[in-house]
């Protein structure tokens, strides 16, 4: 069990306890009967597991303003006052950390506690926010339930364990897979009971002392029974009465069977037909809608314009497709979004963003050219943002140089404009989801443009939307137990954006401990400690009182972005205001414009590269952009 404990000023004792349970093969946590569990006021806690390529983490958050609100004696955890979270399947070592450096609660709930704890063990009681009672009643130790099986020899497919050292000895036993990681156990077949893991352990079951028959007498058998119908009666005593025979029921039988027979082969037919006429329709539909705001190109056009989707012109790799550098007939370069064979949530997502670009045309948001119908999942094609992503410019390892105050408000502004013109500006309203600065490109004059729509959302006044997927480091912690994400889940998510421009550093980092430490609640912590100037990036910060006046708004209203409850959070019109006043005053100072020799040796490329220039792209620069699904 952990606890973190404060008085009014600071932190006073707080422990991260973890458990692992590796050496003890054959067993692992119960996903099934075991949740992870957090309490307290002002309290977000996180377990986590790292090993190897098994890597998860997950939290909840849980908040009351006094004791009289929280979810009361015996309620139960939906954040008022405790909080719980299901964990992953196959999990055999756990930590426990914390989110929040204070605790606006500590008058009246000293201590936050988490732990992985059997699921019907806790009851909550606002005692448990008072004072010390919780620790001092379990003194750390709380029951977990843990899933055993055979893990380390042999399988089990279709019931039958095949292994070099089998353990289901019995004659009549088989065996089960586990649900719960990797591994099986033995039992007993049906119509056999005792213990499957002993010579002759399993021994048949007399059904017929139970009288299991509708009709007719029993008859026990090895592992079944029977129910034989009296002499000149049909039927089966099992399921149904014994009836007299007649010469009729075989004629009647073979005849009904054809007509059933015919009845499902015409419903098969119907279904196709009906499944062939709409994805005809529908493709229809989508070819019309799309000839009235977006160029159709043909799939030779495609294959003409990627020299058959060579490998040579591959910009980047998503989760499910490929994005290529391609040349128009009219020597228009361009970038191709081509997906692979995917389900149809993703062929929906595709659809999705076709459908939101088509309806926007602004500077600050990547330009929807066209699409290509000819395929099952439409190929997007995209104005081609030749300097790569923001993520790549802030944080690539190759060719690290200096940028300036003056750079880095010109790209949040031009960020900001585009996420206020999609909340604002368009009917119904659009909610990126996942704003980050990967999903963010630099154009040849150093314009910012938002691009990635595929987990966008159009809503309508007052409408929420269901969280489907996100970006580790942006996510909105109000999502962690709401699992709706709102417009103010895309202002955190620039929030954090904004302080990757500050400190650039990653939305995770590690620290110098080579610890993964998260940007905003980092950065929110010595903030609150006035630490935070040690974060910022040694470039921007400078003796000028005016450029330090201009770099503390900023990280003021940043603050505001990233604060844990949406609605203390501003609105991206706000932000935009904000920005814009900012960048006034600092263009007010007296030192060089950014023109385009800056640019060009800011980012190291060329203004407009051709074809033959594909080869010279880092994949890393597009490969999160246009990936279809994270």
């Amino acid at each position: 069990m952990g606890y973190d404990c404060f008085n009014k000023t600071a932190n006073v004792n707080s422990s991260r306890p973890w458990i692992n349970i590796t050496s003890l093969k054959p067993f692992l946590f119960s996903s099934r009967r075991n949740k992870f569990t957090a309490i307290g006021c002002d309290t977000l806690a996180y377990i986590s597991s790292d090993q190897g390529n098994n890597s998860y983490k997950s939290g909840c958050m849980s908040f009351c303003d006094n004791l009289n609100s929280t979810t009361g004696d015996n309620g139960s955890c939906n954040g008022l006052g405790c909080c719980q979270t299901a964990i992953p399947k196959g999990l055999n070592y756990y930590r426990v950390d914390w989110g929040f450096n204070r605790n606006d609660a500590s008058m009246f709930n000293p201590c936050s506690y988490a732990m992985l704890v059997q699921e019907d063990w806790y009851n909550f009681s606002v005692q448990d926010l008072q004072g010390f009672q919780f620790y001092e009643r379990n003194m750390e130790y709380v029951p977990i339930v843990l899933d055993w099986a055979i893990r380390e020899n042999g399988t089990c497919i279709s019931n039958v364990e095949s292994s070099s050292k089998p353990a289901c000895l019995g004659k009549h036993s088989g065996c089960d897979n586990t649900t719960n990681g990797e591994g099986y156990f033995c039992n007993c077949l049906p119509g056999y009971e005792g213990n499957p893991y002993l010579d002759n352990g399993c021994t048949d079951i007399d059904e017929c002392d139970k009288h299991p028959c509708t009709d007719g007498s029993c008859i026990n058998t090895e592992g079944n029974y029977t129910c034989a119908c009296p002499k000149y009666t049909k039927g089966d005593g099992k399921t149904d009465h014994c009836t007299q025979k007649s010469p009729y029921v075989a004629t009647f039988c073979i005849l009904g069977i054809a007509v059933l027979l015919g009845i499902c082969l015409l419903l098969v037919w119907h279904r196709q037909h009906k499944g062939h006429m709409k994805e005809k329709n529908e493709y229809n539909s989508y070819y019309l809608m799309m000839g009235k705001h977006l160029r159709v190109f043909s799939k030779k056009q495609m294959e003409n314009a990627t020299d058959n989707y060579s490998d040579n012109l591959v910009l980047g790799t998503g989760g499910h497709g490929n994005v290529y550098q391609g040349l128009l007939e009219n020597n228009q370069v361009v970038a191709i979004k081509k997906a692979k064979e995917v389900e149809e949530p993703q062929r929906a997502e595709f659809v999705n963003e076709i459908i939101l670009l088509s309806q926007i045309n602004h500077k600050n948001i990547v330009r929807l050219l066209g699409c290509c119908l000819e395929v099952k999942i439409p190929m997007l094609v995209y104005e081609f943002v030749p300097n790569g992503t923001l993520f790549y410019f802030l944080h690539g390892k190759s060719n690290r140089r200096s940028i300036s105050l003056r750079t880095r408000l010109k790209i949040a502004m031009d960020s900001a404009v585009a996420l206020d013109h999609l909340h604002s500006s368009i009917s119904p309203s659009i909610i990126h989801s996942d704003v980050k600065s990967a999903n963010i490109l630099l154009d040849a004059n150093y314009t910012a443009k938002v691009s990635d729509f595929g987990a966008s959302s159009a809503v309508h006044v007052n409408e929420i939307v269901e969280l489907v997927h996100f970006s580790h480091g942006y996510l909105d912690p109000e999502c962690l137990y709401t699992e709706i994400i709102t417009k103010k889940s895309d202002v955190y998510s620039f929030g954090v954006v904004m302080l990757e421009l500050l400190t650039r550093k990653e939305a995770i980092y590690i620290d110098e401990k080579g610890e993964d430490q998260p940007l905003a609640t980092t950065f929110f912590s010595k903030a609150r400690k006035n630490e935070h100037r040690e974060m910022l990036d040694v470039d921007i910060v400078t003796n000028d009182e005016n450029i330090m006046k201009v770099l503390e708004e900023i990280c003021e209203f940043s603050l505001q972005c990233v604060s844990p409850k949406g609605e203390d959070r501003p609105t991206m019109q706000q932000v935009v205001k904000a920005l814009d006043k900012l960048v006034t005053f600092h263009n007010s100072f007296p030192g060089p414009q950014i023109d385009q020799d800056e640019i060009e040796t800011l980012l190291g490329e060329r203004k407009f590269p051709t074809i033959s220039d594909a080869s010279g792209f880092s994949a890393t620069q597009y490969s999160d952009v246009f990936e279809i699904s994270r």
